[in-house]
């Protein structure tokens, strides 16, 4: 009994010696793998600390830069800043600060709805150009000069008296109102200059057409239309009542022949005017024969 029981220790204990011999093979192998895991985390480390210094380098210099070019901006001066030619990380940082200068102009062209804007008072405001058109042609251009510090305040503007601009700049109490205060006023002045281009163009195609009464809104026009082959004339009166579009809210026709008024021509004439440009529905009425 004894022996088995020395036999059973010694046993026991030749297993632990295997054990711990074979821990320790395994710490020997396994340690230069993680020395080396570990170097490798320190290198990325540095490597990543270099990066980012580089790019705050980068932004200070493109910071300089952009002030600089900004300065130049607002002095209104062609002189570029001058820069080694020889160096191309000078030359990669400049357009580097002109991409971001450019994205800075596209943005704020795009928040305030497209229009043309420049800087006055040295950055405290904005002037603000406003292009009309009509059928692809463009007309008159006009200005509002915006304050934007210490409050915002329109200073000055060239938009016609008889364009409610006082009501429109009601609408404009903070910077976010800008965009909805210059598109308001962009459909006034479009629509205004689309109709009065309108009744120059009927005095300018229409020579058979006589123009007997127009106010300086273009929101009343009253015509005389001349009838073929007989002796009679038409009174047309159109009535632009929404000063934002270039059709008439109202057509109304007077003549000694009110039977004549009835019939489907000329009810398709009426609808034709509220449709149509009246320069072109001019047109359309006298390749139908029904005018002159």
């Amino acid at each position: 009994m004894a022996g088995a029981a020395s036999k059973g220790v010694l046993s026991h204990l030749s297993l632990l010696e295997v054990q711990a011999r074979s821990r320790k093979h395994q710490h020997q192998h396994q340690q230069p793998s993680r020395v080396k895991e570990m170097k490798a985390k320190v290198e990325a480390l540095r490597s990543q600390r270099n990066q980012l210094r580089a790019e705050i380098e980068t932004h200070k210099n493109l910071q300089k830069l952009r002030a600089s070019m900004d300065k130049q901006c607002a002095n209104e001066e062609g002189e570029e800043e001058e820069m080694d030619e020889d160096s191309e990380n000078s030359q990669l940082l400049w357009l580097m600060a002109r991409h971001t200068q450019l994205k800075d102009l596209l943005h704020a062209h795009h928040v305030i709805g497209g229009y043309n804007v420049i800087k006055t008072s040295q950055g405290k405001g904005v002037c603000v150009s406003l292009a009309t058109a009509y059928e692809g042609v463009y007309l008159e251009t006009y200005n509002v000069e915006i304050d934007l510090k210490p409050r915002l305040r329109i200073s000055r503007h060239n938009v016609p008296p008889f364009i409610p601009f006082n009501s429109l700049a009601e609408q404009c109490k903070s910077q976010m109102d800008i965009r909805t205060f210059l598109d308001s006023l962009s459909n006034h002045l479009n629509a205004f200059a689309g109709r009065k281009q309108q009744l120059n163009l009927i005095k300018e195609l229409h020579k058979s057409v006589e123009v007997l009464e127009s106010n300086v809104l273009c929101s009343i026009l009253v015509m005389l239309l001349t009838l073929p082959g007989e002796k009679m004339n038409v009174l047309c009166t159109l009535d632009y009542s929404n000063h934002t579009r270039c059709l008439p809210t109202r057509v109304h026709f007077e003549c000694r022949d009110t039977a004549l008024l009835d019939s489907p021509e000329w009810k398709k004439n009426c609808s034709l005017l509220k449709e149509t440009p009246v320069h072109k529905a001019l047109t359309t009425m006298k390749k139908m024969g029904n005018i002159l």
